[in-house]
C-alpha cells in the first residue's frame, strides 16, 4: 500500500514531478547535469530526468512552434517554454475554485451535523445506488463493512497467496487515511445526479453517518445514533489505517522517502535487469536458458477440437423458470425510476419527450448507459433480451 498525503495519490505526485522538472527550467537553486540526474539525483519513481538541450529532450527533438530560444534558457538547454494558456486568474476567480479540503482539514467549513439526520438523508439520496448501510450494490462502490478496526484486519490478506482467503475491505473505515476527502467527495460530487445541492451541516450529517455505520472512534468516544459532528470533533476523528501506508511522504521528508523506497525494486517486488543501472530497451536478460516455439504447439493427443460452440442444452420443462419483467424493474430500476431521479414506469407522458427519438434509441441508450447518470443496463446482469423487456414494460 502506498501512503496518502492529505487526499492526493503517489501517483498524482510522481506524475507532477515528472512534469515540473522535465522543461529545461528547474525549480530555484537546482541544476541538472544531462546525464539523467537532477541535483544528482534520479526521480522519485526511480526513473531519469530528460531536460531540453539542443533542442531535443532526451533522442526526441521539441517543437520549435512550442518552444523559442531564450538567453535566460540557453545555460540550461538553449530552449524555454513558450506555453500561453491564458490569463492568470483573478482573487475572486481562484477563491471560488479553491474548495478542496486537505489531509490537515485545511478547508473544512463551520457547520455540524447529527447521525440520525444523516441516515435520513442516506435513505433519501444514497441508498439507492449505495445500498442499506452503506452494503453498495448496483455497481457502486460500498462504503462500510461492519466495524472499521476490524475490517481493517483484511487489508492483510492477499488472495494471490492464498485464494481461499476473503480479499481485503478497501472501504472508507478501514483503508482510508484521511477522513476529510469523505466530506470533500459528498459536498461537491454528490449525490450523482445532483452534485453540489448539499448544505455543509448536510453534509456534516453524512459525515457522521459514515462514521457510525464502520463502527468508528471520534476522540475516543464511539460514535453512536446522537453524536453530533461539527468542525471541531472532525478534527479528532481517528481514522484506524492513518499509518498504514508505505513509503511514507507526509511532511518534509515525504519526497526523499519515496525516492528511497523506490530506489530498492524488492520493496515493490521488482526485478533488476541483467545489466544493472544503465537503461536497457532490448535483449536486457540472457537467453540461454530461453525456449522458443516456432509456430506454437500442434502435436496434441488427443487432438484439440476446433469447434468453439457450447454443447446444445435441452430445457426441462419441470425446471423451466419464466422471467419475471416486474421483479427485474423492482430490483434494478424502481432505485431511481420510482424516486424522482428518473421517468417511473407505465408513465407514457413522461417517457413521451425520450420516445420521440425512437425506441431504438432508448433501448441503446439504456443498454450503453448515458452521461446523465444513466449506467449501463441500470447497473443490472441481465442480458440483453431480459433487459429489453424491462424497458418495454416500462414505456408502455
Amino acid at each position: 500500500m502506498f501512503k496518502l498525503e492529505q487526499y492526493k495519490i503517489l501517483t498524482a505526485s510522481i506524475v507532477t514531478a515528472i512534469v515540473l522538472v522535465s522543461s529545461a527550467q528547474g525549480a530555484q537553486g537546482e541544476t541538472s547535469d544531462y546525464n539523467g540526474l537532477w541535483n544528482g539525483k534520479k526521480d522519485i519513481g526511480g526513473g531519469l530526468y530528460y531536460p531540453i538541450k539542443d533542442g531535443k529532450t532526451g533522442p526526441y527533438l521539441v517543437n520549435p512552434q512550442v518552444y523559442k530560444d531564450s538567453d535566460v534558457a540557453k545555460n540550461d538547454g538553449g530552449l524555454k517554454e513558450a506555453y500561453n494558456h491564458g490569463r492568470i486568474p483573478t482573487a475572486n476567480e481562484l477563491k471560488a475554485w479553491d474548495k478542496d479540503i486537505n489531509g490537515l482539514n485545511e478547508g473544512l467549513p463551520d457547520g455540524y451535523g447529527y447521525v440520525d439526520e444523516g441516515e435520513a438523508i442516506y435513505e433519501a439520496k444514497c441508498l439507492s445506488c449505495h445500498g442499506d448501510f452503506g452494503s453498495g450494490g448496483g455497481g457502486y462502490p460500498a462504503l462500510s463493512a461492519g466495524k472499521a478496526k476490524e475490517m481493517k484486519r483484511t487489508l492483510k490478506n492477499n488472495r494471490w497467496l492464498n485464494p481461499t482467503s476473503e480479499g481485503p475491505s478497501r472501504v472508507f473505515g478501514s483503508y482510508w487515511p484521511v477522513a476529510s476527502t469523505m466530506f470533500w467527495y459528498i459536498r461537491d460530487a454528490m449525490p450523482h445526479t445532483k452534485s453540489k445541492t448539499l448544505t455543509d451541516n448536510e453534509t456534516y450529517s453524512l459525515v457522521a453517518y459514515m462514521l457510525y455505520i464502520n463502527g468508528m472512534k471520534v476522540n475516543g468516544e464511539i460514535v453512536n445514533e446522537t453524536f453530533k459532528l461539527d468542525r471541531e470533533k472532525f478534527l479528532k476523528i481517528e481514522m484506524p489505517n492513518r499509518y498504514g501506508f508505505v513509503p511514507d511522504i507526509d511532511g518534509v521528508s515525504g519526497v526523499e522517502n519515496v525516492r528511497e523506497y523506490f530506489a530498492n525494486p524488492e520493496n515493490f517486488g521488482g526485478i533488476r535487469l541483467a545489466k544493472g543501472e544503465e537503461p536497457c530497451m532490448q535483449n536486457c536478460q540472457s537467453t540461454d536458458n530461453v525456449v522458443r516455439l516456432d509456430g506454437g504447439i500442434t502435436d496434441f493427443q488427443p487432438p484439440i477440437s476446433v469447434e468453439r460452440n457450447l454443447p446444445p442444452q435441452e430445457e426441462d420443462p419441470a425446471h423451466k423458470v419464466s422471467f419475471d419483467v416486474k421483479a427485474a424493474y423492482d430490483n434494478n430500476c424502481a432505485m431511481c425510476h420510482e424516486t424522482g431521479a428518473a421517468p417511473p414506469a407505465k408513465n407514457q407522458a413522461a417517457w413521451a419527450p425520450y420516445l420521440e427519438k425512437s425506441l431504438a434509441q432508448v433501448i441503446k441508450n439504456a443498454t450503453e448507459g448515458t452521461n446523465n447518470g444513466m449506467p449501463a443496463k441500470g447497473g443490472s446482469s441481465l442480458n440483453d433480451e431480459e433487459f429489453k423487456q424491462v424497458i418495454d414494460y416500462m414505456v408502455k
